[in-house]
């Protein structure tokens, strides 16, 4: 059987500024706040989730289109958007650094890439043929 959800789980040192980052900024719902006495735990969805799976090559390849050079970790979210430039602006403002300025894609997508403030890698694309409607 295949499994019923894909969660992504982030240790963040600044758990109430990731929680504000990712819901309030980003956009994401507070589905449970599962904090005691031993830690905090918040989850957040309201978004379909996909694994990509990509070779350093291909990763390379992304960086390069995305930034100019080689900058991602093992590790990058990924979010779909109707205007990747916008909510891009809006991270910013909220803490997020721009990694470098939003490019249209030779893959048909507008992308931005950030670094949220808990240090996640954070690409927004929108479909250009979407953006185009």
């Amino acid at each position: 059987m295949p499994p019923n959800e894909l969660r992504v789980v982030l240790t963040v040192e600044n758990h109430e500024q990731a929680v504000s980052f990712y819901r309030d900024a980003v956009g994401l719902t507070q589905l449970a706040d599962w904090s005691s006495e031993s830690g905090k735990v918040v989850l957040l969805g309201g978004v379909s989730a996909t694994l990509e799976l990509v070779e350093e090559r291909q990763a390379a390849l992304i960086d390069r289109t995305e930034v100019g050079r080689r900058v991602a970790g093992p590790v990058r979210l990924a979010l779909s958007t109707d205007d990747s430039d916008g909510l891009a602006e809006r991270l910013g403002a909220a803490g997020a650094e721009l990694l470098g300025d939003p490019v249209d894609t030779p893959w048909g997508d507008r992308n931005a890439r950030l670094r949220t403030p808990d240090g996640m890698q954070l690409t927004l694309f929108t479909s250009l043929e979407a953006r185009a409607r």
